[in-house]
């Protein structure tokens, strides 16, 4: 057994089954041991100990010393002849299932993350207008996080742009999509999203994708602030490919960004179209920066479509060689130079000194 591991003595198989269901689904592994001799070796090492009825009545007589971390869990209220025994052992809490699930799964999905590295960003990715390329840029956020060697969560929050596994030339790697994926809130660990979904490794990092299926409904709100959370407390950078139209889903992500980028043709219709979302994304305090695709039919550039729509220049970007084709073709560009790679870096080391 893993001493790392949080340990637990029960002898309701119904409650275990139930406690290693909740474990499973916070992504951590949860030992069984037999009896209280057995316990008393993990005793004092385990992260976390879970008692039912009988078997704080066992620790009871076997005289094991108070510790932190220790729980009582049953279905139901439990008697009054235990409660003696929670104070001798110190047991912090009663979790009476199902009603404590939820607390249960985020105490071990803590336990299966570590502690929070500090270091996650959320950045959320819109288009100025319709066609803008704000999903080509999401990509490619997403491959240069993977290029450097760091983890990455791309997240799909627009069911009507067809698929970022399809931007990605990915459809046909296995694991769920968005409406496949069932979450309904509460608490999910990263490791559990790495090991169900889609992705794609490089060296040292993986990016890990979350797409729109071509059918059914998209992402609920409460699965979406569950899945950008999980990145963030994991130290990952999580990308939002977000709808032009804010819908509640695509506000649960884009409460939780550190930075809004807006993907602007340099055109004066693309201009004002992207003046109207940026006053709408600063209404919801978002800190917004701007990539614009220049330069535009007429000369505009970069600066003055900046200048013009009131938000900071993060990037200016120059038509990409045979992009359309490749993307058609199924192939996205995985290539660390040309104007697509450089527009990423630059939103990645914005976000980054935020």
């Amino acid at each position: 057994m893993d001493t790392g591991r949080p340990v637990a003595l029960v002898r309701d198989e119904v409650l275990l089954d139930e406690l290693l269901r909740l474990a499973a689904a916070a992504g951590c592994e949860l030992d069984r041991v037999p009896d209280a001799a057995a316990l008393r070796a993990r005793w004092k090492d385990a992260p976390l100990v879970l008692l039912d009825e009988w078997a704080a009545f066992e620790c009871g007589q076997a005289d094991l010393p108070r510790r932190a971390g220790a729980y009582l869990v049953s279905t139901g209220p439990p008697s009054e002849q235990v409660w003696p025994q929670t104070l001798v052992l110190g047991l912090e809490r009663v979790v009476v299932l199902p009603a404590g699930g939820e607390w249960l799964i985020g105490t071990l999905a803590d336990l299966a993350e570590g502690p929070p590295s500090g270091e996650g960003r959320v950045v959320a990715v819109l288009g100025g207008r319709g066609g803008a390329g704000a999903s080509v840029l999401a990509a490619a956020l997403g491959q240069a996080v993977l290029s450097s060697g760091r983890q990455g969560l791309l997240v799909d929050c627009d069911p009507l742009g067809g698929g970022l596994d399809l931007t990605l030339g990915d459809e046909s790697h296995e694991g769920p999509r968005w409406p496949e994926l069932h979450l309904s809130g509460g608490r999910v660990a990263a490791s559990a999203l790495h090991s169900a979904l889609p992705g794609r490794s490089g060296k040292h990092g993986r990016l890990t994708v979350l797409s729109c299926d071509r059918d059914g409904p998209g992402p609920e709100p409460d699965a979406v602030a569950a899945v950008v959370e999980a990145g963030r407390r994991a130290g990952e950078t999580v990308i939002c490919d977000l709808p032009r139209h804010l819908t509640v889903p695509a506000l649960a992500a884009l409460s939780r960004t550190d930075l809004a980028v807006l993907v602007v043709p340099a055109e004066v219709r693309a201009c004002a179209s992207a003046k109207r979302m940026a006053h709408q994304l600063t209404s919801h305090g978002v800190t917004l920066g701007l990539v614009v695709r220049a330069p535009g039919p007429t000369g505009l550039r970069g600066k003055e479509i900046a200048e013009s729509v009131g938000v900071p220049l993060l990037a200016s970007m120059r038509p990409e060689p045979r992009l359309a084709t490749a993307l058609d073709n199924g192939r996205f560009p995985t290539t660390t130079r040309g104007p697509l790679a450089r527009a990423a870096n630059s939103v990645l080391t914005a976000l980054h000194n935020r």
